[in-house]
């Protein structure tokens, strides 16, 4: 759960840094807010910044709050936002069975490169049955004539 100009919004983008102020934020400046909606702080004097598998933000073993891990009541009012933002147009209720991997980002489950060179594979097939299909034409076409004579 993150703050933004224009309201809460959820994302699942989890690369977070801290501002002048301690806050956790996104790479665009939104703050990471806590399960209660306040932003989550790391002391200044903090050294090693933990997150557990449940959210816990912790800073030299001391845990600073859980990250706000939360859903739409109904899944249909998640639109979405800009970005990698998604808004809920009705209330939030928190996940209970999510899994936050420190150190891991999600990566797109597409990759362009292997996914254009799918796409020039079935360009090229497509084009090899369009050249079958005119050859056949033409095959028919001359038999007809032949036995036409």
């Amino acid at each position: 759960l993150i703050e933004t100009p224009d309201g809460e919004r959820l994302t699942r983008a989890g690369h977070f840094s801290t501002n002048a102020a301690g806050e956790m934020v996104t790479p665009d400046g939104h703050r990471l807010l806590d399960i209660g909606g306040a932003p989550v702080f790391v002391p200044a004097e903090a050294g090693q910044v933990s997150i557990a598998r449940d959210g816990t933000v912790s800073a030299d073993g001391q845990p600073l709050g859980q990250i706000g891990l939360m859903r739409p009541e109904d899944p249909a009012q998640l639109s979405r936002s800009t970005g990698v933002l998604h808004a809920a147009d009705g209330p939030l209720v928190p996940v209970t069975d999510a899994a936050v991997m420190q150190g891991f980002l999600e990566d797109s489950n597409v990759n362009p490169i292997s996914e254009m060179a799918r796409m020039i594979q079935v360009q090229r097939a497509y084009e090899s049955g369009q050249k079958f299909l005119d050859r056949e034409d033409e095959r028919i076409r001359n038999v007809v004539q032949t036995l036409s004579r």
